[in-house]
């Protein structure tokens, strides 16, 4: 009995962990949809003005980006913002040939009368965090806006966000990611539905309220105090972004988040790409959490609310983790519950935690509808689009723990660039892609074997009991088997 009460208790903990996890999702929905009454009544920059237009900086971060060099460049040199007050910084940490081809582009484009700089360093010392700090120390700029190398801001996203730095207290304004591929395929459809969440739910949720929000990394703008007040770019995360931003908030620095302002960008088109991506962000979060936890308890000047937002977002990517324990231990519990009848009371109580789900499926639907519009036919497609999405995230879920529990352990890797493919113009040739992983992960082994046990979840839904079967976790168990099924077969096979 030992080895099922221990089943039973971690099994009950991930549970409750992912109940706290769905209320405060929905705390942010209550946030999001008030936040839709209010009026937006700062104080802004007149940039018809010429004495009220500030300096800015424009960095590109690069490495290796040989397929959307030419077009990134290409659309920044669109920004309509007064030449005189318009730095652009290459920050180009690259190793391949296309060191040349830019720096070639570049010298085109100064030739144009664009403030253009092509910035290389003789190492990648801190990734990305090491080329924007290296940037800022020459860095024009009283503002500084950061695109990474797949994202094309419109011509008039300057005009869009600066004025709202006349307010001093403001250290950042970030702006919601838009898709260029969101059709492209059922992966692609898959990002976009998980980023808009982020992007409408939560950063809206938070930020209007005043909760810990973050920069995103890329498609959005610092003041140039504020990162130096925080401490600068640090290296030591895989997330340089989310640690740059609690750090400035941690001393009182206010973000402004402005989901009407989209900044399109290209989301991964192949499976090796999204999970090299998805580890990166996991794994960082959980180093996150680890940097950020005590500073932010021990903060006397947030409130206790903001702290238990601020510490669940930080928990964010732990949640794969509580998901693929409930997933693993869910089957011993099929048995566990048939076998010792006496705990049936504990079964009913367990049962309430399906609210969970529920809330979830609310919460996206706010934000499904407000990318998709309402009405029955677009609630029906929501229904198959939620169960889609959640079955493949779970499928992540191993692979995206061991990114977790590397975090939280500590174990330090390098910064794996996600390869970009400007699929606009290359259409099927990604697949010469010269950036693609070659190498099959040895995670994809044991996604295979969880598709085997999850069908044999189901199959045990037939066998147990006395009564002809237990079907309550059936549905779970389905899509369990789809989603490490579907990680699994496009890792081995296409990879689209």
């Amino acid at each position: 009995m030992i080895i099922e009460t221990t089943v039973i208790i971690i099994y009950s903990i991930a549970l409750f962990l992912i109940f706290l996890y769905a209320l405060a999702q929905l705390n942010l929905l209550f946030n999001y949809l008030s936040s839709k009454r209010s009026q937006d009544n700062c104080e802004t920059f007149d940039l018809e003005n010429p004495s009220e237009v500030p300096m800015v900086t424009i960095q590109l971060p690069v490495y290796n980006e040989m397929y959307v060099m030419e077009r990134l460049l290409d659309n920044i040199a669109k920004i309509d913002y007064p030449k005189d007050k318009l730095e652009i910084q290459v920050l180009d940490d690259s190793t391949d040939e296309t060191v040349e081809s830019t720096r070639a582009h570049v010298e085109k484009l100064q030739a144009t009368g664009l403030d253009i700089q092509h910035i290389t360093r003789t190492n990648r010392t801190g990734y990305k965090a090491g080329a924007l700090k290296e940037g800022l120390k020459i860095a024009k700029g009283e503002f500084i806006a950061i695109f990474d190398s797949d994202f094309l801001p419109e011509e008039d996203w300057l005009k869009r966000t600066i004025p709202y730095f006349k307010d001093e207290n403001i250290g950042v304004v970030q702006t919601r990611w838009g898709h260029l591929n969101r059709n492209y395929s059922l992966l692609t459809k898959i990002q976009a539905f998980a980023l808009d969440a982020h992007f409408t739910l939560e950063q809206v949720g938070r930020n209007s309220k005043g909760h810990f929000i973050n920069f995103n990394g890329t498609a959005g703008v610092w003041r140039k105090t504020c990162i130096i007040d925080a401490g600068n770019w640090e290296g030591d995360t895989l997330t340089e972004d989310l640690d740059l931003s609690y750090r400035a908030q941690l001393k009182k620095w206010k973000f402004k988040y402005l989901e009407d302002v989209k900044t399109p960008a290209e989301l991964p088109i192949v499976i090796s790409a999204a999970r090299s991506q998805q580890f990166r962000w996991n794994k960082g979060g959980a180093e996150n959490f680890k940097k950020m936890l005590w500073r932010v308890l021990k903060n006397e000047n947030i409130s206790r609310k903001t702290k238990v937002h601020g510490l669940l977002h930080l928990l964010n990517s732990t949640m794969f983790l509580n998901i693929l324990i409930v997933g693993i231990l869910s089957i011993p519990m099929l048995y566990i519950k048939n076998e010792y009848t006496h705990l049936k009371p504990y079964f009913y109580v367990m049962s309430f935690f399906v609210i969970s789900t529920i809330i979830f499926f609310v919460c996206y639907w706010f934000m499904y509808k407000n990318t998709y519009g309402g009405g029955i036919k677009n609630f029906l497609r929501y229904i198959g689009m939620f169960f889609v999405f959640f079955s493949i995230a779970m499928g992540f879920s191993l692979h995206n723990s061991i990114a977790v529990l590397e975090g939280h352990w500590g174990k330090k890797s390098e910064f794996v660039r996600t390869p970009k493919f400007n699929i606009n113009t290359l259409k099927d040739s990604w697949k010469k892609n010269k950036y693609l992983k070659k190498t099959v992960s040895v995670h994809v082994i044991f996604e295979g074997l969880l598709m085997l046990y999850f069908g044999f979840g189901m199959y045990s839904a037939f066998i147990v009991g006395n009564q002809g079967g237990d079907f309550g976790l059936f549905p779970f168990h389905l899509m369990l088997f789809i989603g490490f099924g579907y990680v699994f077969i496009k890792s081995l096979t296409s990879k689209v």
